[in-house]
């Protein structure tokens, strides 16, 4: 199980790991070391409630394809298991904002204190200001 957050963790059995070929410049290991990492989660079998599961379908992101799968390409190391745990992270960091929910927020009123100290401020810039006006 990969622990998302307390009381939400993905199974690990609905997890494809597969190994490919970085792109970019590589050196004598570019055409001979699959160090990159795809990993790919289908939704639908990755352990989560049924409202998880979703909410993370309509969470915006590119990387949740149309089938219901996420996709996720780790290739910053140079090494396959730097880029399977900077690959897992991401995974994790995804679907923790995915089913992050928001405060409902309350409305509140100003204070009678707070209306006044406006008003008294408003009336003092008038006041200002009307004498600048010409003197008739």
């Amino acid at each position: 199980m990969l622990q998302v957050k307390p009381g939400v963790a993905i199974d690990e059995d609905a997890i494809k790991i597969s190994q490919i070929r970085a792109s970019g410049p590589g050196g004598q290991n570019v055409n001979k070391v699959a160090s990159a990492v795809e990993l790919r989660l289908d939704i639908a079998q990755s352990g989560l409630t049924q409202t998880q599961q979703q909410r993370l379908l309509r969470y915006s992101d590119q990387r949740i394809t149309s089938q219901g799968e996420i996709v996720i390409k780790a290739q910053m190391h140079r090494t396959y298991q730097l880029n399977l745990d900077d690959a897992k992270q991401r995974l994790v960091e995804l679907v923790a904002k995915a089913l992050h929910q928001n405060k409902k927020r309350k409305k509140t009123k100003p204070t009678k204190a707070s209306v006044r100290r406006r008003l008294d401020k408003k009336s003092q810039h008038s006041s200002k200001k009307a004498l600048r006006s010409k003197v008739l």
